[in-house]
């Protein structure tokens, strides 16, 4: 029987899961003699990857929050470069989660193991000095985003921009009506999701301030709607405590397992948890407003190392205020209201958008899956049988 190519990989939240599952399915499609092991989610353990270590074990956010996880953590990574030493793999795919990957990939690459980071930590945005780091860690970087490479070849780091996979995989123009239909929810009716993030502590932090909000848009629009997804049991749960603990049960909340891209394309706004979720509402061209809520240091750490006035991936990429950020203590439940009404009720600013937005969209929409794996697949060794 053919010995199968291993590649070892570690994907650190629900994101780098998609883009894990995504690349492994190109990668197999060119190689069917490989082999994944390492830590993912669903998606990639779907796409046939041995998981060593569950995902959810890494997807803490703010300086705080790790800190409080930092031991659990750092025996991970440290049972997992024991793991890929004692058993070779021909590659090591680093997805995202660079506090966690980069220490790991330079211990295997000094080792001869080649690695390769999918998704470029935003060193455009704050700690840029991990650059140098990243040069001894990385044999190849893959950059998302059209401004980052130029960063990484003046570093003397290989490098290639692959797009962005969720580009590839949303529509240039979102079906808005037949989603409303599918969801039984009248044109006429005011709809606005609220995303308040996939991990746990992001949804501890922001269920209140949503909720309040929610209340807040009520008093001003009697029939508006709210779709809230949530990724897991327990973010569901979380969400819950917080209506009982605000005694809002009443609230007209839809609360969907998942569905989140589904709920973005039938609302008429968005408030969202700076994150990757931004992306894909830019993607979807809605009007949104992105907030965010960490421990009070975490994010005096935070904004101390930052280098932009923005945070949202939206405005970065545009790189000015295309829609409102309100963050920390200016992410009030009176903030996000008025934010949220000045936004959808302007439609000339929602056409506007949805301008700026298509544009992006165009820029991002790269083939990714294929052009990562193009670029990975000269780090594999050839194989006798194929």
């Amino acid at each position: 029987m053919a010995q199968k190519v291993v590649i070892g990989m570690v994907a650190g939240e629900a994101s780098g899961d998609l883009l894990g599952s995504h690349l492994m399915a190109a990668l197999q499609e060119a190689r069917p003699d490989l082999k994944f092991v390492g830590i993912g989610g669903p998606k990639m353990q779907s796409a046939g990857m041995e998981v060593l270590f569950p995902m959810e074990k890494l997807a803490v956010n703010g300086y705080v929050e790790v800190l409080r996880h930092y031991l659990e953590i750092v025996g991970i990574r440290r049972k997992l470069r024991a793991y890929f030493l004692a058993n070779r793999p021909d590659l090591f795919i680093a997805i995202d989660a660079p506090d966690f990957n980069i220490d790991l990939e330079l211990a295997l690459k000094q080792q001869g193991i080649p690695t390769i980071h999918y998704v470029s930590p935003s060193i455009w945005a704050w700690r840029g000095e991990r650059i140098h780091k990243i040069k001894r860690a990385v044999s190849h970087m893959l950059a998302l985003f059209p401004h980052e490479p130029k960063l990484y070849r003046q570093a003397g780091v290989p490098v290639d921009y692959v797009g962005h996979p969720l580009a590839d995989m949303l529509p240039e123009q979102p079906k808005r009506a037949e989603m409303r239909e599918t969801m039984h929810i009248s044109l006429k009716a005011k709809v606005f999701a609220f995303l308040p993030g996939s991990r746990q502590s992001e949804v501890k932090y922001l269920a209140r301030t949503y909720i309040e909000t929610a209340k807040l848009i009520l008093q001003q629009l009697p029939d508006a709607r709210f779709l809230v997804p949530l990724v897991s049991r327990e973010t569901r749960g979380i969400f819950e405590q917080a209506l009982y603990d605000c005694d809002a049960q009443e609230l007209p909340i839809t609360m969907l397992f998942g569905h989140a891209q589904d709920a973005m394309i039938a609302a008429d706004g968005v408030l969202v948890a700076s994150g990757t979720a931004t992306l894909e509402a830019a993607l979807l061209k809605r009007p949104m407003v992105i907030t965010y809520r960490m421990s009070a240091l975490s994010w005096w750490l935070m904004k101390r190392k930052s280098y932009q006035p923005y945070f949202g991936l939206p405005n970065i990429l545009c790189e000015r205020f295309v829609v409102p950020e309100l963050m920390q203590e200016d992410a009030t439940p009176e903030n996000l209201t008025q934010a949220l009404l000045n936004l959808v009720n302007n439609t000339e600013a929602v056409a506007q958008l949805e301008q700026t937005f298509t544009a992006l969209h165009q820029t991002l929409r790269q083939n990714t899956a294929q052009k990562a794996a193009a670029a990975i697949l000269p780090y594999l060794p050839a194989h006798e049988n194929l």
